[in-house]
This record gives C-alpha cells, structure tokens and sequence, in this order.
C-alpha cells in the first residue's frame, strides 16, 4: 500500500467564484454547503480517508470567512460546558484531527502566485497533493500518488472526462441521421484539478500573476515533465448555482459517489 504518511494537501481557495454570485456575495465558494457542509470540507474528507490530515489552504477573497469555520470548528462538533468565570470544558469531540495551515496568498493573486507563496510551508524534499475548492471525485488518491512516485516527474495532473450536459446531434447535411442522449464520448480529457506535485515544479512559476493552468503546465508538459493520472470514475466542479443543486441533491439522496468514507 501506497504510504501517505507526511503528504500534505494544499486546496486553492482564493478566488471569487463569480460564477456562482448567488452564494459568492457573502462567502468565498469553498465555503458554499452541499450536504449541509462546505465543500472545503467534503474535499478535505477526500484526502483525509487515505490518511492526508495536514492541510494548506490558500486564501484569498474573504478568506476570513475560512479561518473563522475552522477556528469554531471544535466548538461546533463538541458537547461542551461553559463556565462564564472559569471557561469551557470540551466533553466529547467529534473533530477531525487535521492540521490545517491556512495562509493569506493574496486577494488578486494568481493560481500558480498562490502555490508559489506557500512552498515554505512544504518543504523541498516532500511531494504534495493540490487541488481547488470546488470540485469533489472518487478518485484513488494513495493510487494517484503511488502513480505519480513511480514516474518520477514533477507533476501529475488527474485526467477526467465531463459528463456531456446534452444530447449530441449527428449531422448529415441538414438533416440529422442520429441523436445520441448525454454520449460519454462527446468531450476530450480535461484536467480534473486533483495534481500531484513535487517542489521542483514550483521553479516554473514567475509571480503572483502566473496562472498555474498556463505557463507553468504548458512548459512541464513542453519538457516531459507532466504525467495524466486517468480517473475514469465520478468528478464534478461546482462552477454554477445548477451544480451545486446537483451536488446538493446527491447528498440528500445519499447517493453522492464520493463520500467513500
């Protein structure tokens, strides 16, 4: 088995989620509940069912709103006693037991300026998973990075193929000769957002203004150095207030294939 042990996760969770406005205006979209819980949460319930329990989490726009969950997160989950003199006694804890760093990375910084301002909490030696606050998958972690060991490049991005939202006309001339609902096949591999990377490929990143999806990819991938993880299971982002309906839905059905633990 694929050990884990000192791996840390590092989440993305600065950006504005301006797609999402309807639940944006008062909390950064990591922060946005499916479930009954933010899918911060459910992404860092992900790694932490392989044993990933220390965290980074890159802050950005009202990135307090994080740090504030987090801080009351042992009062909320706690049976507890309150003494207005002497202070509180914790009974019974049902916390997690995570360490999570969390770490102002900038309001208007880029992805890749954001992986660039935490490398110190990283190491040099020790690879790490990354991803953003906005998508949940059953993907394989201890196998992603067991995958990602054994090639020995500087990164490896999560492979997916996205559920095509409509039927797919096939033309001929004007007149449509097959109608295919939904096909599997409709889209290419696009980068699901779950990477394995080693420190190395942080040299890539110029500035806080680098987009970690453009230079710094393209030139991994330019010298070979840039490895395809294929997850061929369930993956959706949360892009849109239709998203996480569908998100929401599969947690109340009890049918969201990726709470595996």
């Amino acid at each position: 088995m694929t050990s884990l042990q000192g791996v840390k996760a590092v989440i993305l969770a600065g950006g504005r989620g301006s797609r999402l406005s309807e639940e944006t205006d008062s909390k950064p979209k990591p922060m946005v509940e499916i479930g009954g819980r933010p899918i911060l949460w459910h992404i860092m319930k992900i790694y932490a069912q392989f044993g990933i329990a220390d965290f980074i989490i890159c802050l950005g726009y009202k990135g307090a709103k994080i740090k504030e969950y987090f801080f009351h997160y042992n009062l909320h989950s706690s049976d507890l006693t309150i003494d207005l003199r002497s202070g509180m006694t914790i009974h019974q804890s049902e916390a997690e037991p995570w360490r999570v760093t969390m770490v102002e990375t900038g309001l208007e910084t880029q992805t890749g300026g954001r992986l660039k301002r935490i490398a110190k909490y990283i190491g040099d030696d020790a690879l790490f998973c990354m991803t953003y606050g906005d998508a949940v998958a059953d993907i394989n972690i201890a196998d992603a990075v067991r995958f990602h060991r054994q090639h020995g490049k500087l990164a490896t991005v999560t492979a997916v193929r996205p559920l095509a939202r409509f039927g797919a006309l096939h033309l001929n001339g004007d007149s449509v000769d097959r109608f295919q609902e939904k096909p599997e096949d409709e889209a290419g591999l696009i980068s699901g957002g779950f990477f394995i990377v080693s420190p190395g490929a942080l040299d890539y990143i110029d500035s806080d203004m680098t987009l970690w999806e453009q230079e710094p990819m393209e030139q991994l991938a330019a010298r070979g150095e840039l490895m395809a993880y294929r997850h061929t299971g369930f993956w959706q982002p949360m892009d849109t207030l239709r998203d996480r309906l569908l998100l929401d839905q599969l947690c109340a059905e009890q049918r969201a294939p990726w709470i595996t633990w």
